[in-house]
């Protein structure tokens, strides 16, 4: 079935037809959903972003447990939406299929790897959309298009029936253009109300604001203080005492030496097409030592116990999304390395904690959007929906 609309952005596959229509009279009838083409829909092969894998797997003989409640509490999905190769990109740029346009920020990357639901949702093409968020793929899209958009608790929701990256850091994520919407999805999704919490005290994360652009800061000085005004106990801390750089070093080498683990026998068999950074990226993680990759393990603990000493069960930290708006389309491989550490380096966070972490679309730099976001405790994820709610009004 051809998408019932056009795509001036490029967000959609084309090269499958997966559509499933919303059950009647359920609490999202009436939204229109898209999933990113990790997810599997039974009767069709998961793309993953990458021809080679595509060519070589077959059709999926179930449906992803998100889309499957999404359908069935009402929304109809209209297509699966274009990602990263295997979802090891964070600026939406595949060397297969294109990337994406970001209709908040034309001319300026989406953000990856949920590149196309971002830009989906960002359009006004669907309503709601399915991402996934390894280490930072549905915040980052989120902050560059201007969206609502989560990474969940790790484990929170059901990651089955869909291609996984590095398993102790896959988490299921969606998008929407405002709070409500989101919460609507978010009430399915996590299977619970989304009602009124006790205000929660706020962590500043100070050496993350200080590692953000200038200009990002000064954009966030008025968001801030919404979220100031919704929240109590105001303090400012220094998260990472050890430097957000070391986190990052940990979480680069836990995640990619996952990814290889994941993918690796695949790429042994298949000698599959990659873009520049897709392939370095897996280069880079099947090259991690054990030593390295036992040095990261045993620091990892220790960075979850800091963010649960800073949160408690009652608290959220707020911190820039990404240190800067959206980049330029098609800036050079070395401009985008240096990028690419300096984003990854501000989302490692919730991934090496396991914690959910939810994107405000409260600023624009230079005409283009940005995020603030909030980190909340493991296994709180409404207590940052229904915060986001408050805020945005």
């Amino acid at each position: 079935m051809p998408l019932p609309f056009d795509d001036p952005y490029g967000a959609f596959c084309t090269d499958t037809d997966a559509f499933l229509e919303g059950a009647a009279g359920g609490p999202l009838s009436g939204l229109t959903l898209a999933a990113k083409d990790l997810y599997d829909v039974v009767g069709h092969v998961t793309g993953g972003g990458n021809p080679d894998w595509k060519r070589t797997h077959e059709a999926a003989t179930g449906t992803s447990w998100s889309v499957a409640a999404l359908v069935a509490a009402g929304a109809t999905m209209v297509g699966k939406t274009h990602t990263d190769e295997l979802s090891r990109g964070i600026f939406g740029e595949n060397a297969h299929f294109g990337t994406p346009e970001n209709p908040a920020a034309p001319g300026h990357v989406p953000g990856g790897s949920s590149s196309g639901s971002a830009a989906a949702v960002a359009g006004g093409l669907v309503d709601i959309a399915l991402g996934t968020d390894t280490g930072g793929s549905v915040r980052v899209p989120a902050s560059f298009c201007g969206l609502v958009g989560m990474r969940t608790t790790h484990g929170r929701i059901p990651f089955t029936n869909a291609i996984d990256q590095a398993p102790s850091f896959d988490t299921v994520g969606w998008f929407a253009r405002d709070a409500d919407t989101f919460a609507r999805a978010g009430k399915v999704l996590l299977d619970t109300e989304i009602g009124d919490h006790a205000t929660p005290r706020l962590i500043v994360a100070s050496d993350l604001f200080a590692y953000a652009d200038a200009a990002v800061r000064d954009a966030l000085a008025g968001p801030l203080e919404r979220v100031r005004a919704a929240t109590r106990d105001h303090t400012h801390e220094i998260v990472a005492a050890e430097g957000i750089e070391t986190w990052f070093g940990h979480q680069a080498t836990l995640q990619g030496r996952e990814a290889w683990e994941t993918f690796g026998d695949w790429i042994d068999r298949t000698d599959p097409r990659f873009g520049f950074e897709v392939a370095e990226n897996f280069l880079i993680g099947r090259n991690w030592s054990d030593a390295a990759r036992a040095e990261a393990a045993a620091a990892r603990p220790r960075y979850r116990a800091r963010i649960e000493d800073l949160l408690g069960d009652d608290g959220v930290i707020a911190l820039p999304t990404t240190p800067f708006p959206a980049p330029p389309r098609g800036e050079t491989r070395s401009a985008q390395k240096a990028r690419r550490f300096r984003v990854i380096a501000m989302t490692c966070i919730s991934g090496l904690a396991g914690t959910p972490q939810i994107n405000l679309p409260l600023a624009v730099v230079d005409g283009r959007p940005l995020g603030l976001s909030l980190i909340g405790p493991r296994g709180d994820d409404e207590l940052l929906i229904d915060l986001a709610r408050k805020v945005m009004g």
